[in-house]
């Protein structure tokens, strides 16, 4: 029998090999970087440097949207709002929750003017409601804070068929901040929008595959990154394309912080870094900075961090070229928009 030799060739796909590496670059470099600029750690290192004038000011007249705001970071927006003599609008899904944020801060801030708005940022529909009910009150927005985020690890579908984490991350904030559009431009030129992403973000780059639909098994943390680059790159978008109606369009990451959103959706995250975490606190600090700032001190588009632009890319990670596709994305957020039912 002659003898058999045996040829094994290896098939290895370069663009699968190099998206690997590049996946394994971007989540070393964002746990160094997050490492030393996120944690607790970092935002008193970096608060040496904040001018505690920036935050004395009062704001008393001006009405403020918060979304997401019966706990954590939100929670903590809207009270630092409240305690400047905002009128603010604390959005919630869940209504007695709501209503105990609402006391709360009334309560802690003796400002009685903290009213609650019902809506669920997952759906279009009441997204819709929503903005038409408060459009009844023909009040100028100067500032809109859109907080309300999820993170769900396994796929969950809305009943008007989109996927959780994109229905409420992305869709949810394009379909709030355009609805309201006409109530910011009552409050122009001071009126501001500011979108709570996060440094998760730095791992992923843009991609039209907007509800994971075209990979195999579903990752709930990688499509949370992906939601907040599209965040990121809609401030951009929307910058340029409402540069002329006095709006100003900011993104912030607030590091991190312990919140009940993480301690539910990240409990390994969260019980690892117990000590060193944020405070909600000191994670809404940069989000009242930019709401109270004069508008010449800061840059529409612009990504914040601890009151400072900060990267919206880090070296080598090669996500910037991706941006060049926002425009798609807008387009295909609005026809969701348009078409979804009153």
């Amino acid at each position: 029998m002659k003898n058999a030799t045996l040829h094994i060739e290896i098939h290895i796909s370069i663009r699968a090999l190099t998206m690997f590496f590049l996946k394994t670059w971007r989540a070393s470099a964002f746990g160094v970087y997050g490492y030393l600029n996120f944690t607790r750690n970092g935002f008193l290192e970096h608060s040496k440097k904040f001018q505690p004038e920036d935050m004395q000011m009062r704001i008393e007249g001006k009405n403020c949207i918060v979304t997401g705001a019966n706990s954590g970071i939100g929670f903590a927006t809207a009270e630092g709002l409240a305690s400047r003599g905002a009128t603010v609008y604390l959005v919630c899904r869940n209504k007695e929750r709501g209503e105990a944020a609402l006391s709360k801060i009334q309560s802690s801030t003796g400002n009685q003017n903290v009213h609650l708005e019902i809506c669920n940022l997952s759906s279009i529909s009441e997204i819709k409601s929503f903005a038409s009910r408060f459009s009844s009150k023909d009040v100028p927005v100067h500032v809109l804070v859109n907080n309300a985020g999820v993170l769900e690890q396994k796929r969950v579908t809305t009943s008007e068929g989109f996927e959780l984490n994109f229905a409420v991350n992305v869709l949810g904030n394009f379909a709030t901040t355009e609805l309201m559009l006409p109530l910011l431009e009552k409050a122009a030129p001071d009126a501001r929008v500011i979108t709570i992403s996060s440094g998760g973000m730095y791992t992923a780059p843009l991609t039209n595959d907007l509800q994971m639909s075209s990979d195999g098994n579903f990752d709930g943390l990688e499509q949370y990154a992906r939601n907040k680059r599209v965040q990121v790159a809609l401030t951009e978008k929307w910058a340029d394309m409402y540069k002329n109606k006095g709006i100003g369009f900011y993104s912030m990451h607030p590091g991190w912080a312990e919140t009940p959103g993480v301690a539910k959706s990240l409990p390994g995250f969260n019980k690892r870094f117990s000590g060193n975490l944020r405070t909600s606190e000191e994670g809404a600090d940069t989000v009242i900075w930019l709401a109270l700032q004069p508008k010449e001190k800061l840059v529409s588009g612009g990504f914040y961090f601890d009151r400072a632009e900060a990267p919206k890319h880090l070296k080598l990670a090669v996500t910037s070229q991706s941006h060049v596709i926002i425009d798609s994305i807008t387009d295909t957020l609005r026809s969701m928009l348009v078409s979804s039912p009153e």
